[in-house]
C-alpha cells in the first residue's frame, strides 16, 4: 500500500489509529492488530488439532484484525520440531480450513505463515530445551545453503544442490496452493529468525560460490525465486507478507543496511505488500538489548526509507504504545505475540482504553464489558 495513501486514510477516520481499517489489495482488516504467528509446538504429523483451533479462534473472537497461523512448514524436513504444523498434504490443508473458516466468521482476516527451518530444524520443543534431536530420538537430516551448523553441537547441514533447491521451491508452491484452497486471505513467507531464507541472506551461513552465494543479489535469489513460484498459486488480489530479520545483532553479520536493500528489492517487484520487521535468530552469538518496543525502529526505517507497508513487533504490550506506533507512522500494523497469548481479548480492552467507536464486543460476551 502506498504510504501517502495510507496517511490520507488515517487523517479521515476519527477513530484511534489502531482501530482504523487496513486495506491490502482485495482484503480489508478491521483494525491494525495482528496475532503474531507464534509456534505452539503441539501438532502430530503436522496436523492442526483442537489446541490450534481453540488458540486461534479465541484471538478472532477477541477482536484481532488479522489472525495468523504459526509457522507452517512446507515439507517434513523443514519443521523446527517434530510437533510443528505442516502443509505438505491435503489432510493438513483440511484441518486448517476449519480454522480459517471460523476466523473469517468472527470478522478477522485468516492468515498463515509458511516456512522452512533449514539448518535449524530437528530440535526439541522450547520447554524441552530446544536441543538438537538425535536420530534415535526422532531427529532427521537437516539442509542449508552450506555445510555450516547453527552452533556448536548442532548437526552439520547438507549443502543444498540444484535438485534440493528445486524441491524446496516446489514445496512452497504447493503449500501456497493449499493455503489458498483452505480459505486463507493473507500469506506470509518466513524469511527471518535464522530459518532457511535468512540462512541464504547471511554470509555467516551462506558460503556458496554459485548463483546463490556471494553478492546480495545471489543470496536473495532463493527468496525471490520462491516468491515467483508462490505467486503462480497465490492470486494477485490477495496480499503477500514477508517476515524478515533486518539484523543479526552481531558485528560483521547480516545488518540493517543489507536488510533495507533487500526490502527495496521486494518493493520494486510489486508483489509483496508488507514487511513483517523482526531481527536475530541466525547467529548464536547475538546480543540483543530487549525492552518494550525494541524492534519498532526497524519497521519505522523500512516504512520511511523504502516506502513499503510494515508490521512492527517486539514487546508491544499496552494500547497506548500500539497506538503511538501506528499514529506516528512508524508502522502500518502492530503484530502482537506475548500480549495476545496472555489476553486473547486484548484488542477489545484496547478499544475501550482508546475510546474506539467502531468496535463491538461479541454479543455473547457483552455482559462482561464492564471492566
Amino acid at each position: 500500500m502506498n504510504v501517502e495513501n495510507a496517511r490520507r486514510i488515517l487523517q479521515r477516520d476519527p477513530n484511534p489509529h489502531l482501530f482504523r481499517q487496513l486495506a491490502l489489495r482485495s482484503v480489508s482488516a478491521r483494525n491494525r492488530i495482528m496475532l503474531s504467528p507464534m509456534c505452539q509446538y503441539s501438532a502430530t504429523d503436522g496436523l492442526a488439532n483442537d489446541w490450534h483451533y481453540a488458540h486461534l479462534a479465541a484471538r478472532a473472537v477477541g477482536g484481532a484484525g488479522i489472525v495468523c497461523v504459526e509457522a507452517t512448514h512446507v515439507e517434513p524436513r523443514g519443521r523446527i520440531t517434530g510437533h510443528c504444523l505442516g502443509l505438505w498434504n491435503d489432510e493438513q490443508r483440511d484441518a486448517l480450513a476449519r480454522i480459517a473458516a471460523f476466523v473469517a466468521q468472527q470478522g478477522a482476516v485468516p492468515a498463515i505463515q509458511i516456512g522452512h527451518a533449514g539448518r535449524k530444524a530437528s530440535v526439541s520443543r522450547p520447554w524441552e530445551g530446544t536441543l538438537p534431536l538425535k536420530e534415535d530420538a526422532g531427529g532427521w537430516t537437516v539442509i542449508g545453503p552450506s555445510d555450516v551448523p547453527y552452533a556448536q553441537g548442532f548437526p552439520v547441514p547438507l549443502a543444498m544442490d540444484s535438485e534440493t533447491i528445486a524441491q524446496v521451491k516446489e514445496a512452497f508452491r504447493m503449500a501456497a496452493r493449499r493455503a489458498r484452497i483452505a480459505g486463507f486471505k493473507i500469506l506470509e513467507l518466513h524469511a527471518g529468525h535464522g530459518y532457511l531464507f535468512h540462512q541464504f541472506f547471511a554470509p555467516v551461513s551462506n558460503r556458496r560460490t554459485d548463483e546463490y552465494g556471494g553478492s546480495l543479489d545471489n543470496r536473495a535469489r532463493l527468496l525471490l525465486e520462491t516468491i515467483d513460484v508462490v505467486r503462480t498459486e497465490w492470486p494477485l488480489e490477495l496480499p503477500l507478507f514477508v517476515r524478515i530479520s533486518l539484523t543479526d545483532w552481531v558485528p560483521g553479520g547480516w545488518d540493517i543496511g543489507e536488510g533495507l536493500t533487500l526490502c527495496r528489492m521486494l518493493r520494486a517487484r510489486g508483489d509483496v505488500d508488507l514487511i513483517d520487521c523482526t531481527s536475530g535468530g541466525n547467529d548464536a552469538r547475538q546480543r540483543i538489548e530487549i525492552h518494550p518496543g525494541y524492534q519498532v525502529p526497524l519497521a519505522e526505517r523500512v516504512r520511511r526509507e523504502v516506502g513499503i507497508a510494515t508490521g512492527a513487533v517486539g514487546l508491544i504490550g499496552s494500547p497506548e504504545m500500539a497506538e503511538e506506533v501506528v499514529a506516528n507512522g512508524r508502522a502500518d500494523l502492530v503484530i502482537l505475540g506475548r500480549a495476545l497469548l496472555s489476553n486473547p481479548h486484548w484488542p477489545l480492552h484496547a478499544a475501550n482504553a482508546l475510546k474506539a467507536k467502531n468496535v463491538s464486543w461479541p454479543v455473547q460476551y457483552e455482559r462482561s464489558n464492564i471492566f
